[in-house]
Order: C-alpha cells, then structure tokens, then sequence
C-alpha cells in the first residue's frame, strides 16, 4: 500500500490510500496518523478511492487512527485480532467521528465497511470539499 499526504485548506490533512491494506502494512498507516497527529493535525480525511482491498487489519486500523484523532490514549501493547474487533463492537456506541472521515471507497471496500458497521461509526464521503466542509 502507498500512503501520500496533502493539506486541504489549512485545517484538514488528506491520507490517500492506493493498493491494499492487509496485515503487511496497516501498521504503516497507524504510524503515518501517528506522525500528523504529533505534527499538530487534528483532522484527517483518510480517501479510499484508490483501494483495492482491505483485510481484518486494516478494518482495525481504521479504527485505531479513530481512536488516535479522538485523542484516546492507546495501550502499548495494541490489540491484535479479535480483541480488536471487540473493542469496534463496543466502540460502535460512541457515535460518528468527528475528526476522521472517509472518502469515496470502492464498492467492495464500502461493503466491508458495512458489514462490520462503519458505514455508521464514521462518516462517508464522495466529494473531497463536502468532506473538508464537514468539519466545519
């Protein structure tokens, strides 16, 4: 997976995501949000529209980058696999993120997304300035 980075009008960092997310590189994610987060940004439009496939990893990473933009500490020893999917079910509850969105995943990745219920514990955009105008 490649990751680039842009800054969309000042405030909003955009994470392109082009190839696939699996257990190889989802922790390159959460490093890449690690490092703008440190830097000072608080609000992340993480664009799918270059994915190709996403594993249980990256489901979980996407998470993680959640709860990191949420300013919630994260354990040093990250929950790995079914931990991890306990900690999205419960997590679920907590409402929409209000600092990280999602744009334009393909059809096979929105599926994923919602069957594991994403599609309502983040929001979903098409278009990068309606997703930059939401965090307004």
């Amino acid at each position: 997976m490649e990751i680039t980075i842009t800054q969309d009008q000042g405030s909003v960092q955009v994470m392109h995501l082009q190839g696939k997310l699996d257990g190889s590189n989802y922790q390159s994610l959460i490093e890449e949000a690690r490092k703008l987060y440190s830097a000072g940004a608080r609000n992340v439009i993480l664009d799918l529209s270059q994915l190709t496939y996403i594993s249980s990893a990256g489901i979980s990473a996407l998470h993680r980058v959640a709860l990191l933009f949420r300013g919630q500490k994260q354990e040093a020893q990250e929950e790995e696999g079914w931990a991890s999917y306990h900690a999205i079910a419960n997590d679920r509850g907590g409402g929409v993120q209000q600092h990280v969105k999602l744009l334009s995943p393909p059809a096979n990745i929105h599926h994923s997304l919602e069957i594991v219920g994403f599609d309502t514990f983040f929001e979903i955009y098409n278009n990068l300035d309606v997703a930059v105008a939401s965090f307004q």
